[in-house]
This record gives C-alpha cells, structure tokens and sequence, in this order.
C-alpha cells in the first residue's frame, strides 16, 4: 500500500467516522438514517449519469451489495437506539476486518503478509478494548447483538464490494448505482416498515441527514477504489482506524469520557495501522 493510499483511507475513516456521529445526535436515529438513503439517490445518479453504463455481470454484484447496506444500516441504526457512540461503534466496525481477514484467506485472491495479519491483530486487540466497556461499566447490553449484526453485514458487502468494483473495472461507476440502490432498499424499506412520519422532518434535520449523505459517499468511493489498488483485508482493516476518529468526536465533541482503557486501545489502533504497512 502505498503513502497516498494510506493517507486517502485515513481520510475515508474521518469521514466515515463524522457521518456516523451525524446520525447519533438526532433525536430519531431511524429517521435520520431514512433521510441519508434518501439523499444517496440523487447523489448517487448525479455520479453515475458522468460515467459510462456498467456492463451486464456488474448488476448482481450491486444488487447484493444493496441488500448488505441494508442489513448493515438496520443494525447500525437500532444499535444506536441503545448505546453510546464511542461504544456502538467500536464494536460494529472493529469486528468486521477480523471476519473479512478470516474469510477472505480462503475465498479472496489477495495475497496478506504475516506482518500485515499481525496488523489486523493488533487492530483487533485494539478494537475489543475499546468495547469492553459494555460489560464493565453497566451499559445497555441489547446494543451487542445488534452491533455485531452491523459488523456481519460490514464483512459481507466490503468483500462483495471490493469484487464488484473489480468487476466494473470503474470504483466510481460502481458505488454511485451501489448508493442508489442502497438509498432505494433502506428508505423505501423503513418507510413500508415504520410509517411516513419518519419522512416529516425539521429542515435542520434533511440538512444534517444530506451532510452525512455526502460524508458517507466520500468514505465509500475512497475505500471501494482503494480496494482496487491494495488488498481488500488490508484496507478493511486500516479504514477501521475512523474508530479512533469516533473516540475523538465522543471525547472533544459530545464531552464523553477519556479512559485509560479508551487511550490504550487508541495506542492499539494506530500500531496497528503501521503494522499493516510492513
């Protein structure tokens, strides 16, 4: 991996880290998460209307990987009901690069180092003492098995991704019809399922919902084209530094505690991130 794309998915991991703070602040976390998807649709055909039409093979993979942002959301969306940011998100996207290490040992075509595994190791260690805190500090425990749920449908759709946009041959092209169909799925599907009063919102709330939109796809395209030029288990992995990111905005933003154990897995995080540079 190479320092320009080392320092773009860094990039794409404060991103990710801000829109997810975004949605955390307001007072319906659904309806905020509706509003995202809603404005991932223009935003995503604006993109896709400048680039060339996908060929026919790229269409399952986009459709797939609409279905996983779907689950992803759902879980992340109603995680957020239950738990703090700093302990939601830790857990939601720190477990999803082990999975993807995992799994994609046998089904990716990557080759990983062992010093780049040691990264993702260490990552790991980082990221589970950044959420122990649900277990030790009397916490709303209904949060994990959503959050895990989250980090389950990470995995599925950063390797469905990472493929699809090797298929297309053009990461923009791909996650612009990507974030239409997602936009598409969770909006049409959240309004069907809890009503339209989720739509009947303030303006300040359609404002901060596209902001977080366009965070949101400034994360996806960096990480999805990133995956083009690095290894998909690399890049999972070190884009999960925006838990860093979330630890930050909780800690100088939101005014939540800076533990010992928070700056030790901090430490964790970013030896991790060198480690995967080896």
């Amino acid at each position: 991996m190479s320092l320009p794309v080392l320092l773009a998915v860094l990039c794409a991991a404060f991103l990710h880290a801000g829109w997810n703070a975004i949605i955390k602040v307001g007072t319906s976390k659904v309806s905020a998460m509706v509003i995202l998807s809603v404005a991932e649709v223009p935003i995503g055909l604006a993109v896709a209307v400048t680039r060339p039409w996908p060929a026919a093979e790229v269409w399952p993979w986009v459709l797939a990987a609409g279905c996983c942002h779907f689950a992803y959301k759902s879980f992340l969306t109603f995680a957020y009901e239950h738990g703090d940011l700093s302990r939601v998100y830790p857990i939601a996207r720190g477990a999803a690069p082990m999975v993807v290490a995992l799994v994609g040992a046998a089904t990716l075509p990557d080759v990983v180092s062992a010093g780049q595994y040691a990264g993702i190791a260490v990552l790991g260690v980082g990221i589970l003492l950044m959420a122990r805190g649900v277990f030790t500090s009397g916490e709303e425990r209904r949060l994990l098995p959503l959050a895990l749920g989250s980090a389950a449908a990470t995995a599925c759709y950063t390797m469905i991704d990472g493929l699809g946009a090797r298929v297309s041959g053009d990461a923009v092209a791909y996650v612009a019809w990507v974030f239409v169909a997602d936009g598409i799925l969770f909006g049409v599907g959240m309004v069907a399922w809890k009503g339209r009063a989720l739509l009947r919102v303030d303006g300040k709330a359609w404002a901060a919902g596209t902001l977080a939109c366009a965070a949101s796809y400034g994360a996806y395209a960096i990480s999805i084209w990133a995956m083009t030029v690095a290894p998909i288990a690399v890049v999972a992995a070190l884009r999960e530094t925006s838990i860093l990111f979330a630890v930050l905005i909780g800690w100088l933003i939101f005014g939540e505690r800076m533990t010992r154990d928070k700056a030790v897995a901090a430490g964790l995080i970013v030896a991790g991130v060198m480690l995967t540079r080896l």
